[in-house]
């Protein structure tokens, strides 16, 4: 018997849960922490215009990420439900086809994008100032765009493998030697920018290393084989890990959106506070992916196994997890807000303040965010991909730029940095409303014995 299929057939749901949820937040956490540590390296090392520079960069790093989840959950979704269904050879199949298809797409989309470096700078919002960096960021992470979506991928099906704990400690390896690797290369080595980006591939790489130590471990199911291609499962895994792709890639409308209008409303003030913003937010923002990470499979492999039960009582759970979660962001957004601002090295008062003031307004949309990632990963879960497509779309596309249009106008600059907020309690209100008592009273199969 398989480890994923022995835990989850013997503990409990609650157990589960939270043998998931821990090592998976800690490692989410650490993850964002890759992302927050450039910025604090690059603002205190560099300067003001070097950080702008690495956040109007971000967007390349949400485009790799949103292909290996594109894949990878809906790879790691099929994956779970074949082992729910016993079926471990067929999961094995499906592991190896989603990696030779991460890799495939990754190396064609990342060279042809690698030769078109300057338009894409432009696009996200560069400008001649800001060009030289942002090149430089840009063409160190297309050029190891695959080792950054092999081990986000691989993360999720080790996760999926009933090894949580390793995909922990991957993470918590990268993050340490991440912190170590920028202090060198922009501070003794004077790479600036590029060093930022050189140290976070080099820390993902032994992340990525560590993640292939589960292959080894007694109980695991990863393993490589022969097989021939199956274009109706490419399209399965592909549906299935839309929303994924959907919710990374809303990553980067979100900063294109905001560089856009906050440079519009508030000039370079603005664009320079929403760059700390947007560091703090990856942070809050991968904790609530990590909510996902968890639920993900769990209600895969019971779905797969026929626990209607164990799937209600998963997502139960993680809504109580998602509401706490946005509390405690918000409190330490709120009373935490110029300590925050701090540790990014802002020297102008001015743009320190202003990005204290808004923090504070920024940070409700993470009383809903939980939410709305509980439901959108359930439906993915489950293989019921619109409600989920549809969630992502809303929250992270249509309402959000909506709001980035709208609210400014009506309230002023607040309007700004309320527009996440607005658009996330919109969706979350609407689940809550319209569907979450069909979910809980649902009933997948008829007559099967629950726990």
């Amino acid at each position: 018997m398989s480890s994923v299929t022995h835990k989850l057939e013997t503990q409990s749901v609650v157990k589960s849960f939270f043998q998931y949820f821990l090592p998976t937040l800690l490692g989410m956490m650490l993850m964002s922490v890759n992302i927050v540590i450039d910025g604090i390296f690059v603002g205190n090392g560099v300067g003001s215009v070097a950080l702008a520079s690495v956040n109007i960069a971000v967007p390349v790093f949400s485009v790799i990420i949103s292909i290996a989840l594109l894949i990878g959950m809906g790879g790691g979704t099929l994956y779970s439900m074949a082992m729910g269904r016993n079926d471990a050879p067929k999961a094995r199949k499906i592991f190896t086809l989603s990696m030779v298809l991460i890799t495939v797409v990754t190396v064609v989309i990342s060279g042809v994008s690698y030769f078109n470096m300057e338009r894409l700078a432009y696009v996200f919002g560069a400008n001649a100032e800001t060009l030289p960096y942002v090149i430089d960021y840009m063409q160190i992470l297309f050029i190891s765009a695959l080792i950054l979506s092999l081990e986000t991928s691989l993360s999720i099906f080790v996760r999926n493998d009933g090894d949580p704990q390793l995909a922990m400690i991957g993470l918590v390896v990268s993050a340490v030697l991440n912190i170590g690797l920028n202090y060198v290369m922009i501070f003794i080595l004077g790479l600036e920018v590029k060093g930022a980006a050189i140290a976070t591939v080099l820390a993902t790489l032994i992340g990525l290393l560590v993640y292939t130590l589960h292959f080894f471990k007694k109980g695991s199911n990863l393993k490589l084989e022969k097989f021939a291609w199956n274009w109706q499962e490419v399209k399965s895994l592909s549906i299935i890990g839309f929303p994924s792709f959907l919710s990374e890639a809303g990553m980067g409308i979100f900063v294109i959106g905001y560089n856009i209008t906050a440079a519009y409303y508030l000039g370079t003030a603005g664009l320079a506070a929403f760059s700390v913003i947007n560091y703090l937010h990856v942070f809050m923002f991968l904790a609530f992916i990590g909510i996902g990470s968890t639920i993900q499979p769990l209600v895969s492999y019971y779905y797969g196994a026929q626990r209607d039960d164990s799937i209600k009582k998963t997502i139960k759970l993680a809504e109580v997890t998602g509401l706490s979660l946005g509390v405690l962001f918000l409190a330490i957004g709120y009373f935490g807000a110029d300590y925050l601002v701090a540790i990014f090295g802002v020297e102008s008062e001015e743009i320190a303040g202003l990005a204290a003031r808004v923090l504070k307004l920024f940070f409700l949309g993470y009383l809903f965010m939980g939410i709305n990632f509980v439901y959108m990963t359930y439906y993915q879960s489950i293989g019921q991909v619109k409600p989920s497509i549809y969630i992502t779309v809303f929250r992270g596309f249509v309402l959000l730029i909506l709001m980035l249009l709208v609210l400014p106008k009506l309230i002023g600059d607040a309007g700004v940095w309320l527009a996440l907020p607005a658009a996330e309690a919109l969706v979350a209100i609407f689940i809550l409303v319209f569907a979450r008592k069909g979910v809980m009273e649902k009933t997948f199969f008829v007559g099967k014995q629950m726990e």
